[in-house]
């Protein structure tokens, strides 16, 4: 476990993102939190459910570790944050960075051109890509060649989304990405 002075020197700091070539999906967190910034590693904290869902609903054969997330590109997935900077919370970010890095975002998918773009986080996404009656599951608008699905945030503080509930949620994308 991190202590509280290791936590806190994370604030500010970015972690690369997990990509590659032909991409089949591109998860995006909202943002980095404190241990996954000090770990160097996305979804790392303990209790966050990605890492979980991402295994139970069928993208990979085994649960990985964070430290594994290295593995993903070479299974057609990879990770990026709609915002880069870590931070002890997601409210912590500005609408305006939101947004911001929903432009970053679109011109990542542009770019990569993943087949799905899974955005971790209904309320994010509305303020970052302007949708504000969004809801979880498939988007119409695609941004360029890549489609969007909205999941919920498996953050551990996501009281609303059982862990079951939330490798539902992975599935459904999981069965449309194949």
């Amino acid at each position: 476990m991190l202590t509280r002075a290791e936590l806190a020197a994370a604030a500010e700091l970015t972690i690369p993102d997990v990509i590659g070539p032909k991409l089949t999906v591109l998860f995006s967190g909202i943002n980095p939190g404190l241990y996954s910034a000090a770990t160097g590693h996305h979804f790392a904290r303990p209790g966050n459910r990605f890492w979980p869902a991402l295994h139970q609903s069928g993208f990979t054969d085994r649960q990985l570790s964070p430290g594994e997330q290295h593995l993903l590109p070479a299974l057609g997935l990879g990770i990026t944050n709609i915002v880069a900077r870590a931070s002890a919370k997601a409210d912590e970010l500005t609408a305006a960075e939101l947004r911001a890095g929903g432009q970053r975002l679109a011109g990542l998918a542009v770019r990569l051109r993943p087949q799905w773009l899974a955005i971790l986080g209904v309320t994010a996404y509305r303020t970052a890509f302007g949708q504000p009656h969004a809801v979880i599951g498939p988007q119409a608008e695609p941004l360029g060649d890549t489609r969007v699905w909205v999941l919920p945030n498996p953050s551990g503080l996501n009281a609303h989304w059982s862990a079951a509930g939330l490798a539902e949620a992975f599935m459904q994308l999981r069965v449309a990405a194949i």
